[in-house]
């Protein structure tokens, strides 16, 4: 008997858990297919693959025209030596380059037109009101008007609201 409850039980946990599972798999194929999250994935895959042509742009375009100038082919092989100790700050200018450059870019191909769309869609503030409200029958009626045409009630004048000076 205490074998049978047993297994009963334990079918009710597991339908229990398999229910539960079930809730997060929804949960979760929601989250996942979310917009933002959907849209952030293929914009990390995007930089990432970016990042890549920008430090191959910087490594072999960039600083050999900079080496050009400057008498240095590739800045790798620029290093300073204290104590025994070897400084390879050339690579170090590489990666430097190349996040000023992928800032450059993301500042006036990202930046720039986001603040100038933002700044277009902006609209002038509303225009004030030329109508209000009844107090009585709550239809709309010009700021001027002393009585209601709907209801003809008398509107409760302004004027007397305001303190003199």
């Amino acid at each position: 008997m205490a074998a049978s409850h047993a297994r009963a039980r334990v079918s009710v946990d597991s339908s229990m858990l398999s229910l539960e599972v079930s809730m997060a798999e929804n949960g979760f194929k929601k989250f996942i297919l979310r917009g933002n999250v959907v849209d952030l994935a293929v914009g990390f895959v995007i930089g990432a693959a970016f990042n890549g042509v920008v430090q191959a742009f910087t490594k072999d375009i960039i600083t050999p025209i900079i080496g050009v100038f400057g008498g240095v082919p590739s800045f790798n092989q620029l290093t300073f030596t204290i104590n025994h100790s070897q400084f390879n700050y050339g690579e170090f200018l590489n990666v430097l380059i190349s996040f000023l450059i992928t800032a450059l870019i993301v500042y006036y191909f990202v930046v720039v037109p986001m603040n100038a769309l933002i700044a277009r869609s902006r609209s002038a503030p509303p225009a004030d009101p030329t109508t209000k409200k009844c107090p009585e029958c709550l239809s709309e009626i010009p700021l001027a008007a002393r009585k209601c045409a709907a209801c003809g009630s008398v509107q409760p004048d302004l004027l007397t609201k305001i303190p003199a000076r």
